[in-house]
């Protein structure tokens, strides 16, 4: 990190959250799906969101959807991402449904579009975390 800047916010595993952020330092990507009506859920939750089940258990995801939509952050969005604009804010419809807020990484906003393929890659963060980023498919 250059001199001066401010490092990136970090998350903070719950015990709701831990397999999640276990799993991305493994270079996994896991969703909660519902026991009882199949619907894949996230952000971790207590309860399903399609029927309200408690029984959500932690699966491997495919790691690939599309863009539903996008900005170019053009100013950082938080200090710690100040060495990082212009970079690119996505929210990703995964291939199981859920969206995800994420960053685009490995292109140029110029080449985002909405709709595009894309495919998980996990960046580093610091005491061993791994943050999940989406790269153009393959």
């Amino acid at each position: 990190m250059s001199a001066g800047l401010r490092p990136p916010p970090l998350p903070h595993p719950s015990v709701l959250t831990q397999p999640f952020w276990d799993a991305t330092a493994r270079e996994e990507l896991l969703l909660q799906r519902c026991e009882a009506c199949g619907a894949y859920v996230f952000y971790p939750r207590h309860n399903c969101t399609a029927c309200g089940a408690r029984a959500l258990e932690w699966v491997k995801a495919g790691g690939t959807g599309t863009v539903f939509t996008y900005t170019v952050a053009r100013r950082p969005t938080h200090p710690g991402f100040a060495d990082r604009v212009p970079y690119v804010i996505a929210v990703v419809e995964l291939d199981e449904g859920p969206r995800m807020t994420t960053n685009l990484v490995d292109c140029s906003p110029e080449d985002v579009s909405i709709g595009m393929r894309v495919e998980v890659v996990f960046g580093p963060l610091e005491d061993g975390l791994r943050l999940p980023y989406f790269r153009p498919a393959a």
